[in-house]
């Protein structure tokens, strides 16, 4: 039987989406060094650059994913977080699927983002190359760091159905 999960823009109110988040942020300090942490904060998610959404298994949260604006072509993911009972069932790839159609609809023509080179992340960046993303340089603000990988996703202007 597969899970049926509904995707919803979100507007970071709920209590079960600030616990993930903290658990999310938590994570990222202890895997990363101070320097290297890009992982965005609740309020830094509030900003109208960012479009945020939240993945539900009926009353249960599954999963967050959230995009960037950087400017009118270019958007980069931010945030991307499975609940963990919810991991290896598909909610990082129906996120990632719905983020690059809601990319793609909205104009963009680059989806990109930094994940950290250690093994923690190796699921996160084999989870982006099988979704089509490629390695590339440090895009926007970021600078070469070896604790960063870099990835981007070309989009067409054809909108593929998930």
């Amino acid at each position: 039987m597969s899970l049926v999960f509904e995707i919803k823009l979100d507007d970071l109110s709920g209590k079960e989406i600030i616990a993930l988040l903290e658990e999310h942020l938590a994570d990222m300090q202890a895997t990363s060094p101070p320097e290297s942490k890009h992982a965005l904060d609740l309020d830094s998610l509030k900003v109208p650059e960012v479009k945020f959404w939240t993945i539900w298994d009926g009353e249960t949260l599954a999963g967050c994913a959230a995009y960037k604006e950087l400017d009118e072509d270019h958007a980069e993911i931010k945030s991307m977080r499975t609940a963990s009972d919810y991991r290896g069932k598909g909610v990082a790839s129906k996120l990632l699927n719905f983020l690059i159609k809601d990319a793609q609809s909205s104009g963009y023509k680059r989806l990109s983002l930094e994940t950290g080179s250690m093994d923690y992340f190796k699921p996160a960046r084999e989870l982006y190359s099988k979704h089509g993303f490629h390695f590339c340089q440090p895009f926007a603000d970021y600078e070469k760091d070896p604790n960063s990988q870099f990835m981007a996703l070309e989009l067409s202007s054809e909108v593929v159905a998930c």
